[in-house]
């Protein structure tokens, strides 16, 4: 998983999430590109993201709310109105006075209709509130809402997490191309946070690339020489798909690069037609030989 982040805050709960997201990159582990702190501007407003994390099959908009009460219990998430720890309304380390909820329905809205404006509005946005608690305290979510898009994850040791990821994987089955990433970090203002394309398609996302996306941000350079690379790629693999025979007059009397040789296409023009003419003759010799001496 590769991990941008903008401005840390350097919370509690954001250093966590970084080190969870960071340390995604053995095998089995989640893929994808993560930015931290980052935001848009859609239809005059602004919206800030805690995170948003793009996978080769999805895009989580990621709402983080530390708990800051040292004891443990039961955290209940009501469909509307505040959440409460042990019945009491919980105390929660966020960018504002609303719920985790109320945020995600706001930022996974705002970002979906952000992103069918540009094309890409067959792939859902899911939203995922991650519940960091103060070291040591064990806390218990009961979550009330039942909603598709939206879950609760107890980041206590990053599992849940990891493990939410895992499933959303095998559940989801739209595509994002290396260019649906670099037109998302284009229109978002995160050009000089945007991976190069060789690092997206090592995360599994698919190609081919238009290294145009690239261009302007930090990663121009290994874009296009990505695309120069993959074009002496496919020219060596074209010569040696259609290798000509040594005794070709392409292979006698090659072109010279950069030079006008009339003899040199002379001679390759009568040898062709030379091989032309005996290779006729030979054949009309079999055919005769055949009509004149086969059977019947």
């Amino acid at each position: 998983m590769l991990v941008q982040v903008q401005n840390s805050t350097d919370s509690v709960a954001e250093r966590a999430l970084v080190d969870w997201l960071s340390g995604w990159d053995g095998a089995g582990s989640p893929q994808g590109v993560a930015t931290v702190n980052c935001g848009l501007v859609h239809q005059g407003e602004a919206y800030h993201f805690d995170a948003v994390v793009w996978t080769p099959t999805s895009c989580v908009v990621i709402d983080v709310a530390g708990l800051r009460s040292p004891h443990g219990g039961t955290l209940q998430v009501p469909l509307t109105g505040d959440w409460t720890l042990n019945g009491v309304r919980a105390e929660l380390e966020t960018s504002d006075n609303r719920s985790p909820l109320d945020r995600s329905r706001e930022h996974t809205f705002a970002l979906q209709t952000w992103l069918a404006a540009r094309g890409l509005g067959q792939r859902a946005v899911h939203g995922v509130a991650l519940v960091v608690p103060l070291q040591n305290a064990p806390v218990q979510i009961e979550q009330k809402v039942q909603d598709p898009s939206f879950d609760v994850i107890l980041g206590d040791d990053g599992n849940a997490l990891r493990d939410y990821f895992g499933v959303l994987a095998q559940r989801e089955s739209h595509r994002w191309t290396a260019n649906d990433v670099a037109v998302s970090f284009r229109g978002m203002g995160m050009l000089p946070y945007l991976p190069a394309p060789q690092r997206l398609l090592e995360e599994g996302f698919l190609g081919p690339i238009d290294v145009t996306l690239w261009h302007g941000g930090p990663a121009q350079a290994e874009a296009e020489q990505y695309a120069e690379d993959l074009a002496e790629y496919e020219r060596a693999a074209g010569t040696r798909r259609f290798r000509s025979p040594w005794y070709s007059p392409w292979r006698l009397y090659p072109r010279e690069v950069g030079d006008i040789d009339f003899g040199r296409a002379a001679m390759r023009a009568g040898f062709a037609l030379g091989m032309f003419i005996a290779i006729a003759w030979m054949l009309w010799f079999l055919i005769t030989a055949f009509l004149t001496y086969g059977p019947g």
